[in-house]
């Protein structure tokens, strides 16, 4: 994954590839901690400082860390082309140093009404993670 810092500290764009996926949408976000010790349990929470309800990235009132989703076609493969304006590379909003999350199913945003919707967005399992760091 790549996440590239637009004009100033926003928008930042994030591009990449995952690979292994089962066919459809998995619900994608950046956590709290940059700690995978225990698998992608470890990671914590979304990413939330301002203690929002979970929605989806064009929502105005949301978790920092929800990105919404990405596709895997039948080939099992995203191909993640993001742009958010709440997430940075710097500042209160820096997600280096936090891990992104690819989930096993779909995040409904907030809306789906289970009782995960407002909190995780009912997106399932971690499927697989890593923490967001720099390199040259």
């Amino acid at each position: 994954m790549v996440f590239n810092p637009g004009e100033g500290d926003t928008p930042v764009k994030v591009t990449g590839e995952v690979t292994g996926l089962s066919k459809g949408l998995h619900g994608f976000h950046v956590h709290e901690f940059g700690d995978n010790t225990n698998g992608c349990t470890s990671a914590g929470p979304h990413f939330n400082p301002h203690g929002k309800d979970h929605a989806g990235p064009t929502d105005s009132d949301r978790h920092v860390g929800d990105l919404g989703n990405i596709e895997a076609g039948a080939n099992g493969v995203a191909k993640v082309n993001i742009t958010d304006s709440l997430i940075s590379l710097t500042g209160a909003h820096n997600i280096i140093g936090r891990t992104v999350v690819v989930h096993a199913d779909q995040d409904d945003l907030g809306k789906g009404g289970h009782e995960l919707s407002k909190t995780t967005g009912n997106a399932g399992a971690r499927s697989a993670c890593g923490v967001i760091g720099i390199t040259k």
